[in-house]
């Protein structure tokens, strides 16, 4: 059974009501890797969506002001890597600002077209970059699969409320 909503008080759209919303939205957990100029780059996101089979197309969000923004921004392809419920320290290091993502504990090698990819993860593909749509400030990137891996075994990380967790039984 769902809540009745209370109509009497509505909040106004504000970046909070959208935070607050969406804290109570499941979302899978990615990291997506590019290649900067200084080395590699990453950030976690959970905004990753398939967009299209026929062409193979996924989209994902990232600010502009993200750290990892800039090498995005110019990039022809990116990796994408669906993280298992083993590794929210991951997810959480590569959701850090000012953290050394590519330092240890992380494992990861140069992929396809340079792109990074990380070890361990559920699936990883390495995708090339269609377009950047501007929303806000933040772009939807689009991106074409172009070869991948989505033998890794386990099960899914998740991030609902706040934080990472795994699924229940």
């Amino acid at each position: 059974m769902t809540a009745t909503p209370d109509l009497r008080t509505p909040r106004l759209a504000s970046p909070d009501l959208l935070r607050s919303t969406f804290r109570r939205h499941a979302a899978g957990v990615a990291v997506v890797t590019a290649r900067g100029e200084g080395g590699p780059v990453g950030f976690t996101a959970t905004s990753l969506t398939s967009v299209s089979a026929e062409p193979p197309l996924l989209s994902f969000g990232i600010g502009t002001g993200a750290s990892s923004w800039p090498a995005v921004s110019e990039a022809g392809h990116v990796g994408v890597h669906i993280l298992g419920e083993h590794q929210s320290e991951l997810a959480a290091t590569f959701a850090r600002s000012g953290a050394d993502r590519f330092g240890a504990p992380t494992a990861w090698r140069e992929g396809p077209e340079g792109v990074p990819v990380l070890d361990d993860v559920l699936a990883w593909l390495v995708c090339r970059v269609v377009g950047r749509v501007p929303a806000g400030d933040h772009r939807i990137v689009l991106a074409e699969v172009v070869l991948g891996d989505p033998s890794g075994s386990g099960r899914p990380l998740l991030y609902h409320q706040g934080r990472f967790n795994g699924l229940r039984d």
